[in-house]
C-alpha cells in the first residue's frame, strides 16, 4: 500500500492507464502530479507516451505531451513514440506528436530505420503522408534516407506490396535507382545487394507496385550482385505472373498513373497552424459564447468555432477538422492540381490554409500573437465570390468511416479539455 502511494507506484499506474486507454485515470494521476508524464520508462524502457502511441490512444498521448512528456524519448531499442505510432499505423497519434514538434529524422538502434521506414513497411499511407508533410522543405533527403543495408522506405513498401505507399513515395521523389548494400537480415539478404526497389517489388509479387515503378522510369535491365534482373528475382521467388511487366522485351503497354491521391499540399500549412495555436478550445469556451460574440460553428464537426480558412474559397473550419481533412481525404488527381484537397463545402481545391482574420485572442496561452491565436469565426456559413454568405446545407460525406472527423484530442494549450 505504501509503495502504491509513492512515485514509483503512481508511475506504474500511469503506464498502465496509458497502455489500457484509461484517459480518466491518466488525467487524475497527472492532475495530482504532472511530473509523472516526464518520468522514465517501464518494462522494456517504454515510457507512458510510448505505450499510448503503440496502442493508438491519441487522447492520452496529447495529455502526456501537454504535461511535459518528452516527445522524442527513446526506449531500450532507440525507438521513439513516433516510431511506435507509425509501426502500428496510428495516424491520430502521429498528428499529436507532429504538433508537439517531434523529430522525424531519429533512427532506431536495431536497423537505423526512421519512422518513415516503419510506416512504409506496414503500408500505413496516412502516416507516410503526415511525415512527408513535416519535412516539406527537405523531402528528398528524408524520403531517400537509407537504413542498415541501404534499404529505403520505397524498398520496404515495394517488398510488402503496399501500392498506395509506393505510389506516394515515388511522387514524393523517392529514388527508383537506390541500391541496397550487403545485409545479413532476411529477407533482404536473400534478395541480394545492389537491388533496386523494382527487385524488391518483384519479390513482393504485387503487379500494381511493379507497374507504377516501371511507368515512372524504373530500370528493368539493372542487375544486382546476385546477377539477377528484376524478372529473375520474380521467377526465383515464384512470382511468374509478373513476367509481362518485368521483361525488358515485353511489348505489353504499362498503364499510366495519375499523381497519388495521398499527396497533400495544404497539410504542412495546417500542421504549422496547429503548432502555433493548438487543436481545440479551452474548456471555458463554449459554442454559445462563440455564437453570441458573432462567431460561427465549424460546419464539419459542429463542435468547435472556426479559426482557419482555405486560401482559395475562403471557407472556414476549425483547425482540428482542417488537420483531419488533410490527413485522411484523398486529393484531386486532375492535371495541374495534384495534392489539392477538395473543400468539404464547395469542392474547390484547397492548396493551403491560413488563420482567420477575425481570430480572437487565444484563451489557452499559446505561442502565437494574440491576433491569430484563437478560435476564429466562420463555419456553417460559406462565402461566395461576391462576398455574400450562404448557409451550408450539409457536411461532405467523403471522409470515410474511420471516425476521422470526431473530436480526437485537445490542443497543447488546453490540457484539461480532453474528454474521458
Amino acid at each position: 500500500m505504501g509503495n502504491s502511494l509513492g512515485c514509483a507506484g503512481l508511475g506504474e499506474r500511469l503506464a498502465s492507464a496509458s497502455k489500457d486507454g484509461d484517459a480518466a485515470e491518466a488525467r487524475r494521476l497527472l492532475a495530482a502530479n504532472p511530473g509523472l508524464a516526464r518520468g522514465t520508462a517501464f518494462g522494456n524502457l517504454n515510457s507512458p507516451l510510448h505505450l499510448a502511441a503503440a496502442k493508438g490512444h491519441h487522447e492520452i498521448a496529447a495529455l502526456l505531451l501537454e504535461n511535459g512528456a518528452d516527445v522524442n524519448a527513446k526506449n531500450i531499442y532507440g525507438q521513439t513514440p513516433l516510431m511506435q505510432a507509425c509501426r502500428f499505423g496510428h495516424w491520430e497519434v502521429v498528428q499529436a506528436l507532429l504538433v508537439f514538434r517531434c523529430n522525424v529524422w531519429r533512427v532506431d538502434n536495431l536497423s537505423s530505420r526512421t519512422a518513415l521506414h516503419m510506416a512504409a513497411a506496414g503500408g500505413h499511407v496516412k502516416c507516410v503522408r503526415l511525415l512527408m508533410a513535416d519535412v516539406a522543405g527537405d523531402g528528398d533527403g528524408y524520403v531517400n534516407k537509407a537504413a542498415s543495408g541501404g534499404v529505403t522506405a520505397l524498398h520496404l513498401a515495394a517488398l510488402h506490396g503496399h501500392v498506395d505507399c509506393v505510389h506516394l513515395l515515388i511522387d514524393e521523389h523517392a529514388s527508383l535507382a537506390a541500391q541496397t548494400l550487403p545485409c545479413a537480415a532476411p529477407p533482404m539478404a536473400s534478395i541480394g545487394a545492389g537491388s533496386t526497389p523494382l527487385h524488391y517489388a518483384a519479390c513482393g509479387g504485387e503487379v500494381k507496385c511493379c507497374q507504377i515503378l516501371v511507368s515512372r522510369g524504373a530500370d528493368r535491365t539493372i542487375i544486382n550482385c546476385n546477377g539477377w534482373l528484376p524478372l529473375d528475382a520474380a521467377r526465383i521467388w515464384g512470382c511468374n505472373w509478373l513476367e509481362h511487366v518485368l521483361s525488358p522485351k515485353s511489348l505489353l503497354p504499362i498503364p499510366r498513373f495519375p499523381p497519388s491521391g495521398y499527396l497533400s499540399q495544404p497539410l504542412p500549412s495546417v500542421v504549422n497552424i496547429a503548432r502555433e495555436h493548438g487543436l481545440n478550445l479551452s474548456p471555458e469556451v463554449s459554442l454559445s459564447d462563440c455564437v453570441d460574440d458573432g462567431g460561427d460553428v465549424c460546419a464539419v464537426c459542429l463542435e468547435r468555432p472556426c479559426n482557419v480558412a482555405a486560401e482559395a474559397c475562403g471557407h472556414e473550419l476549425c483547425v482540428k477538422c482542417a488537420l483531419d481533412l488533410c490527413s485522411v481525404m484523398k486529393s484531386y488527381d486532375g492535371a495541374g492540381i495534384a495534392g489539392e484537397i477538395p473543400c468539404p463545402l464547395c469542392r474547390s481545391g484547397i492548396a493551403s490554409f491560413r488563420t482567420t482574420a477575425a481570430s480572437a485572442p487565444s484563451r489557452g496561452g499559446g505561442g502565437g500573437s494574440d491576433s491569430d491565436a484563437s478560435p476564429g469565426c466562420g463555419s456553417g456559413r460559406r462565402k461566395n465570390s461576391g462576398g455574400g454568405d450562404h448557409e451550408a446545407s450539409g457536411v461532405d460525406k467523403g471522409y470515410g468511416g474511420d471516425g476521422a472527423m470526431d473530436a480526437l484530442y485537445c490542443g497543447p494549450f488546453a490540457p484539461s479539455a480532453i474528454s474521458s
